[in-house]
Protein backbone atom coordinates (compact mmCIF):
# COMPACT_ATOMS: atom_id res chain seq x y z
CA UNK A 1 0.00 0.00 0.00
CA UNK A 2 0.89 3.50 -0.29
CA UNK A 3 3.38 4.84 2.63
CA UNK A 4 1.36 7.75 4.82
CA UNK A 5 2.74 11.21 4.16
CA UNK A 6 2.28 13.87 6.62
CA UNK A 7 2.15 17.54 5.76
CA UNK A 8 1.14 19.15 8.94
CA UNK A 9 -0.13 18.29 12.44
CA UNK A 10 -1.73 20.39 14.93
CA UNK A 11 -2.94 19.95 18.90
CA UNK A 12 -5.18 22.02 20.49
CA UNK A 13 -6.54 21.96 23.84
CA UNK A 14 -9.46 23.91 25.25
CA UNK A 15 -10.62 24.30 28.85
CA UNK A 16 -13.88 25.16 29.85
CA UNK A 17 -14.43 26.80 33.50
CA UNK A 18 -18.44 27.68 32.76
CA UNK A 19 -21.05 27.59 30.25
CA UNK A 20 -23.10 30.59 31.99
CA UNK A 21 -23.42 29.02 35.12
CA UNK A 22 -21.11 28.24 38.26
CA UNK A 23 -17.14 28.37 37.28
CA UNK A 24 -16.53 24.66 37.90
CA UNK A 25 -13.90 23.70 40.04
CA UNK A 26 -12.14 21.75 37.36
CA UNK A 27 -12.42 22.63 34.36
CA UNK A 28 -13.14 20.43 31.13
CA UNK A 29 -10.42 19.96 29.15
CA UNK A 30 -10.90 18.67 25.20
CA UNK A 31 -8.44 18.08 23.02
CA UNK A 32 -7.71 17.78 19.35
CA UNK A 33 -4.80 15.69 17.66
CA UNK A 34 -5.25 16.95 13.46
CA UNK A 35 -2.71 15.40 11.05
CA UNK A 36 -2.70 16.14 7.20
CA UNK A 37 -1.73 13.55 5.30
CA UNK A 38 -1.49 12.95 1.46
CA UNK A 39 -4.69 11.10 0.13
CA UNK A 40 -2.95 8.60 -2.04
CA UNK A 41 -6.31 7.49 -3.68
CA UNK A 42 -7.08 11.07 -4.97
CA UNK A 43 -8.05 11.78 -8.62
CA UNK A 44 -9.23 8.62 -9.15
CA UNK A 45 -11.31 5.47 -8.62
CA UNK A 46 -9.51 2.80 -6.53
CA UNK A 47 -11.69 -0.66 -6.20
CA UNK A 48 -9.45 -1.99 -2.95
CA UNK A 49 -8.15 0.65 -0.55
CA UNK A 50 -8.46 -0.70 2.41
CA UNK A 51 -5.25 -2.13 3.05
CA UNK A 52 -4.64 1.46 3.72
CA UNK A 53 -5.86 1.45 7.22
CA UNK A 54 -2.72 -1.16 8.02
CA UNK A 55 -0.66 1.96 7.19
CA UNK A 56 -2.52 4.36 9.26
CA UNK A 57 -2.50 2.45 12.50
CA UNK A 58 1.00 3.98 13.82
CA UNK A 59 0.08 7.31 13.19
CA UNK A 60 -3.03 6.46 15.12
CA UNK A 61 -1.05 5.60 18.24
CA UNK A 62 0.98 8.35 17.63
CA UNK A 63 -1.83 10.75 17.91
CA UNK A 64 -3.81 9.13 20.66
CA UNK A 65 -0.39 9.32 22.75
CA UNK A 66 0.35 12.81 22.06
CA UNK A 67 -3.45 13.73 22.63
CA UNK A 68 -2.88 11.54 26.28
CA UNK A 69 0.16 13.53 26.63
CA UNK A 70 -1.96 16.94 25.73
CA UNK A 71 -4.20 16.58 28.52
CA UNK A 72 -1.66 16.13 31.60
CA UNK A 73 -0.36 12.39 30.35
CA UNK A 74 -2.52 10.01 32.57
CA UNK A 75 -4.36 7.68 30.24
CA UNK A 76 -7.05 7.35 33.44
CA UNK A 77 -7.89 11.01 33.18
CA UNK A 78 -9.47 10.55 29.70
CA UNK A 79 -13.37 9.88 29.53
CA UNK A 80 -14.37 10.90 26.57
CA UNK A 81 -13.26 10.37 23.35
CA UNK A 82 -14.53 10.35 19.25
CA UNK A 83 -12.64 10.84 15.73
CA UNK A 84 -13.08 12.43 12.16
CA UNK A 85 -11.80 12.67 8.42
CA UNK A 86 -12.36 15.32 6.12
CA UNK A 87 -11.40 14.51 2.82
CA UNK A 88 -10.13 17.21 -0.05
CA UNK A 89 -12.24 17.50 -2.52
CA UNK A 90 -10.13 15.10 -5.28
CA UNK A 91 -10.58 12.47 -3.23
CA UNK A 92 -14.52 10.44 -1.74
CA UNK A 93 -16.29 10.03 1.22
CA UNK A 94 -15.11 6.18 1.68
CA UNK A 95 -11.28 7.93 1.75
CA UNK A 96 -11.88 9.35 5.56
CA UNK A 97 -13.91 5.62 6.18
CA UNK A 98 -10.30 4.64 6.14
CA UNK A 99 -9.83 6.33 9.71
CA UNK A 100 -12.44 4.36 11.71
CA UNK A 101 -10.22 1.21 12.40
CA UNK A 102 -6.90 2.69 13.04
CA UNK A 103 -8.19 5.78 14.82
CA UNK A 104 -10.58 4.05 17.04
CA UNK A 105 -8.41 1.47 18.13
CA UNK A 106 -5.34 3.48 18.52
CA UNK A 107 -7.63 5.38 21.29
CA UNK A 108 -8.93 2.62 22.92
CA UNK A 109 -5.40 0.54 23.05
CA UNK A 110 -3.63 3.41 24.54
CA UNK A 111 -6.36 4.54 26.83
CA UNK A 112 -5.84 0.84 28.32
CA UNK A 113 -9.20 -0.90 26.04
CA UNK A 114 -11.73 1.82 26.39
CA UNK A 115 -14.52 -0.23 26.19
CA UNK A 116 -17.31 1.80 23.53
CA UNK A 117 -17.35 2.47 20.25
CA UNK A 118 -15.45 5.62 19.19
CA UNK A 119 -18.08 8.21 17.56
CA UNK A 120 -17.33 9.04 14.05
CA UNK A 121 -18.10 11.64 11.76
CA UNK A 122 -16.52 12.46 7.89
CA UNK A 123 -17.00 14.78 5.08
CA UNK A 124 -15.33 16.06 1.80
CA UNK A 125 -14.63 19.34 2.04
CA UNK A 126 -11.99 22.21 0.94
CA UNK A 127 -9.07 23.77 2.51
CA UNK A 128 -10.30 25.57 6.18
CA UNK A 129 -13.52 23.10 6.35
CA UNK A 130 -14.68 22.38 9.55
CA UNK A 131 -16.20 19.55 11.28
CA UNK A 132 -17.71 18.92 14.47
CA UNK A 133 -16.17 15.46 16.02
CA UNK A 134 -18.57 13.86 18.23
CA UNK A 135 -17.73 12.75 21.67
CA UNK A 136 -19.18 9.94 24.05
CA UNK A 137 -17.98 8.73 27.21
CA UNK A 138 -14.88 6.02 26.90
CA UNK A 139 -16.69 2.56 28.14
CA UNK A 140 -19.97 3.52 27.88
CA UNK A 141 -21.83 5.15 24.94
CA UNK A 142 -25.05 5.76 26.69
CA UNK A 143 -23.48 8.48 29.36
CA UNK A 144 -25.61 11.19 28.71
CA UNK A 145 -23.48 13.79 30.48
CA UNK A 146 -20.52 13.04 28.42
CA UNK A 147 -22.06 13.90 24.83
CA UNK A 148 -20.25 16.79 23.41
CA UNK A 149 -19.00 17.75 20.30
CA UNK A 150 -15.43 19.67 19.40
CA UNK A 151 -15.06 21.61 15.98
CA UNK A 152 -12.01 20.90 14.36
CA UNK A 153 -10.29 22.46 11.31
CA UNK A 154 -6.57 23.62 9.79
CA UNK A 155 -6.97 26.91 7.68
CA UNK A 156 -5.15 25.61 4.51
CA UNK A 157 -6.23 21.40 5.01
CA UNK A 158 -7.50 19.71 3.38
CA UNK A 159 -6.33 20.28 -0.30
CA UNK A 160 -8.00 18.57 -2.79
CA UNK A 161 -5.34 16.06 -2.43
CA UNK A 162 -5.21 15.18 0.93
CA UNK A 163 -7.19 13.53 4.20
CA UNK A 164 -7.43 16.08 8.02
CA UNK A 165 -7.60 12.78 10.25
CA UNK A 166 -8.82 13.79 13.52
CA UNK A 167 -8.58 12.73 17.30
CA UNK A 168 -10.49 14.08 20.22
CA UNK A 169 -10.09 13.29 23.62
CA UNK A 170 -12.10 15.09 26.78
CA UNK A 171 -11.53 14.90 30.74
CA UNK A 172 -14.79 14.54 31.61
CA UNK A 173 -18.74 15.51 30.90
CA UNK A 174 -19.95 18.60 29.57
CA UNK A 175 -19.17 21.67 32.48
CA UNK A 176 -23.00 22.06 32.97
CA UNK A 177 -24.30 18.70 32.40
CA UNK A 178 -27.62 18.10 34.14
CA UNK A 179 -30.58 16.39 31.61
CA UNK A 180 -29.80 12.50 33.33
CA UNK A 181 -29.46 9.20 32.29
CA UNK A 182 -26.65 6.80 32.67
CA UNK A 183 -23.82 8.31 35.27
CA UNK A 184 -20.10 7.58 34.55
CA UNK A 185 -20.00 6.32 38.73
CA UNK A 186 -23.63 3.90 37.09
CA UNK A 187 -21.28 1.72 34.30
CA UNK A 188 -21.11 -2.04 34.31
CA UNK A 189 -18.71 -2.06 31.57
CA UNK A 190 -20.58 -5.02 29.97
CA UNK A 191 -21.39 -4.10 26.45
CA UNK A 192 -19.32 -0.47 26.03
CA UNK A 193 -23.02 0.81 26.18
CA UNK A 194 -23.78 0.90 29.93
Amino acid sequence: MPEVTIRKKLICVEEIFHEGGPVADQPLRRAAALTVIRNPFAGSYVTKIEGFMDDLKPLGLQMARELVKALGGDPAGVEGYGKGAIVGSAGELEHGALWHVPGGYAMREVLGGAKAIVASTKKVGGPGARLDVPITHINASYVRSHFDAMEVGINDAPRADEILLALVMTTGPRVHARVGGLKASEIKGEDGLR
